[in-house]
């Protein structure tokens, strides 16, 4: 898929939205992609994460781990076209951790996949656990990158669309100098 068959996607979903907006990181946008919106509808979230899948069968993964809770739908369809199993982590008392009997070993070949790229924060969270239980970690994609630069994950890195959406610092956002009410559409 093109990048722009994927914007088109997300525009005619209304998941390409226009506003102002708390991003999960913490810092502000007047864009915001919610792939919710988009990842609703199993043709397109089975379309998008076996594209995802592609760049990454011939490292032979074992296991697809992705942040709850917008990574959720991605690891599992990433994970059912690679024909292996989903499963994700999430906060607990603030730190990212596995629940749910969901285990990793030091002999899986881990994915870790996310929905958006924003600061880079969550993936690496997620590789943090991934790494403490002595998996390899054989990559990091993406549907969105919208983090405006190249993030260092340490492995092979993929996302299908790299944007540069505008961010801002809350105390620089000229969106808040100008009254517009924000909204936080994000789950952290």
């Amino acid at each position: 898929m093109k990048k722009e068959e994927i914007l088109e996607i997300f525009k005619t979903k209304g998941a390409l939205l226009k506003g102002h907006f708390r991003l999960s990181s913490g810092l502000h946008s007047s864009s915001y992609l919610q792939c919710a919106g988009v990842l609703q509808y199993p043709e397109y979230a089975e379309r998008l994460c076996a594209e995802l899948a592609a760049y990454f069968k011939e490292d032979d993964p074992t296991c697809v781990v992705a942040p709850a809770l917008g990574g959720i739908v991605v690891s599992h369809e990433t994970a059912k076209a690679l024909g292996v199993r989903a499963i994700f982590t999430e906060r607990k008392d603030g730190q990212m951790v596995l629940r749910r009997n969901f285990h990793i070993t030091s002999s899986d070949r881990v994915l870790v996949v996310e929905d958006v790229i924003t600061t880079g924060l969550s993936t690496k969270e997620v590789l943090s656990v991934v790494e403490s239980k002595g998996a390899t970690v054989i990559g990091v994609g993406s549907i969105i990158d919208r983090s405006g630069k190249e993030i260092d994950f340490g492995v092979k890195s993929v996302s299908l669309v790299r944007l540069d959406l505008p961010v801002f610092s809350p105390e620089d956002c000229p969106l808040c100098k100008k009254g517009i009410e924000i909204t936080k559409p994000g789950s952290r």
